[in-house]
């Protein structure tokens, strides 16, 4: 066997706690970086020191393998000879248990860090060295420490350690006596382990160092890491402090398909939502102030007008309660589109079509003398807010009754295809003008052509079917109707064939 230096006891440091780590300026609070940093090297830290540790216990327990196979080795070797061995002189079974020892001795060459040994003399009393094989440089020899040669010579056992000042001895020994006498001798083969454990503490430690260079090197590229990570998270941060009411158009380059870009995506979302909330509130201020402008100056001149005649008073009141009602109306729409932007402005329910059909029917015949005409109904569910889609054909048929004249006809139906169903409100009208079309959804947008005179709304009627239809995640069009007029359809989605009745 082979050995290194002697080992003195030591107390092994944990290398979580002795790896230096990089400085960290401290204000107030860690950040999301340097606490990522932290954790990682404190888990890489405990891997590291685990497999030391574990590659240490394996390294000692493997010593201890070798040296009990090494002593079990020796005395099975003696015990042998014991057995079958003869005198080289007479050729004679040995019967002096010195002659036995030193024959066997001679024969024999000890490892390194080993000792073989003959102990002649009687147990409780000092034994006498018959004879020594190999000189130990490590610590003090067996042979010459005549208090461990008592110790080992009188114990009873066969095997044991000896912990000595000197250094640690495995021994192991094999009693010799002559025939029903007590035993006066004795083969003792020592084994000093020193430099054995000395061997596996020096792979401890340069496992240790090597984890220590680890760390190191797992904190440069755990910072450059950590900061790829977090760069989306820190562009969050800087987008949320730049927004302002006034300028919400900032996103996030998104990049990648990681729980980072979800976050970016999601934030963007954020934005996108708050953009539009920001500008339908701006759009409600400045509609209403818009709109409602006028009314108030016309009030307010007839009121500043308006004389001591009651008839002139009388047609005053008249006026200014019209407006009045006007603005009521106008702030009433507006407050509604601005409830579109919520999500709980449509409730669906499931609902029968060719029901609500009828019902959408028999409400509109009392907007206006006209010839109604419920022309088909679908026959099927749907998931609908049903007051809101009422609320939506009556303004379609409203809309209708203000560009046709009495005894015109107006046609309501409804009808399926496949997975959507298309609720229609057509007249007879003047129509509507190409250019017109694509104005008319917008707020106080009566198109540039007119289709009568009788409307005086404020131009939000469509708006609201717009809104409610999009509620319903559908639609609100325009088509040309056969024979002259205008067709208005609010198309949108059926509930799922299994929900149907």
């Amino acid at each position: 066997m082979t050995t290194a230096a002697q080992v003195t006891e030591r107390t092994t440091t944990d290398p979580a706690t002795t790896a230096e780590l990089p400085a960290v300026p401290v204000r107030g609070r860690l950040s999301a970086r340097v606490r990522i940093l932290l954790w990682l090297l404190l888990v890489t830290a405990v891997a590291f020191a685990a497999v030391a540790t574990t590659t240490r216990s394996i390294l000692l327990r493997d010593v201890d393998a070798r040296v009990a196979g090494l002593l079990a080795q020796e005395t099975g070797e003696f015990a042998h000879f014991e057995e079958r061995g003869v005198d080289p002189e007479n050729g004679r079974p040995f019967t002096d248990p010195r002659r036995l020892l030193r024959v066997f001795l001679e024969r024999q060459y000890a490892d390194p860090d080993e000792e073989l040994m003959g102990l002649a003399g009687r147990p409780g009393a000092d034994p006498a060295t018959i004879v020594q094989d190999r000189r130990i440089p490590v610590g003090l020899p067996l042979h010459r420490d005549e208090k461990a040669l008592r110790t080992i010579f009188a114990s009873p056992d066969s095997t044991g350690t000896l912990h000595r000042s000197a250094g640690e001895i495995r021994w192991a020994k094999v009693a010799v006596a002559r025939s029903g006498a007590e035993p006066e001798a004795a083969f003792v083969v020592a084994f000093h382990p020193e430099r054995e454990q000395a061997r596996a503490n020096e792979v401890f430690r340069i496992l240790l160092a090597i984890s220590c260079v680890a760390l190191l090197m797992t904190s440069g590229v755990g910072w450059v890491v950590a900061g790829r990570i977090l760069k989306p998270v820190r562009l969050v941060r800087t987008a949320a402090a730049q927004l302002t009411e006034q300028d919400l158009t900032r996103r996030i380059p998104v990049r990648g398909r990681d729980d980072v870009a979800a976050l970016a995506e999601t934030f963007n979302a954020m934005l996108d939502r708050l953009e539009r909330a920001f500008a339908a509130q701006r759009e409600f201020v400045d509609d209403a102030g818009h709109e409602l402008r006028t009314p108030i100056t016309i009030v307010r001149g007839h009121l500043e007008l308006m004389g001591d005649d009651p008839a002139e008073r009388e047609e005053t009141v008249r006026l200014v309660t019209d407006e009045l009602d006007r603005m009521s109306r106008i702030v009433e729409d507006l407050l509604l589109l601005a409830k579109a932007e919520r999500p709980d402005f449509v409730t669906p329910e499931p609902v029968q079509l060719a029901e609500l059909t009828a019902d959408v029917f028999v409400k509109a015949r009392a907007l206006g003398d006209r010839h109604w005409e419920l022309t088909e109904v679908a026959d099927g569910q749907a998931e609908l807010d049903p007051q809101r889609i009422t609320q939506a054909m009556v303004q379609l048929a409203q809309n209708a009754v203000q560009h046709t004249v009495p005894g015109q006809t107006i046609r309501i139906g409804s009808h399926a295809t496949g997975s959507r169903v298309e609720l229609y409100v057509a007249d007879s009208g003047p129509g509507v003008q190409p250019q017109d079309a694509e104005v008319i959804f917008d707020r106080f947008r009566r198109g540039t052509a007119r289709r009568g005179a009788r409307g005086s709304g404020a131009g939000l009627g469509l708006s609201i079917v717009r809104a409610i239809a999009e509620g319903h995640r559908g639609r609100v069009g325009l088509r040309e109707t056969e024979g002259g007029g205008a067709t208005f359809a609010l198309a949108l989605v059926l509930a799922p064939e299994e929900e149907r009745t």
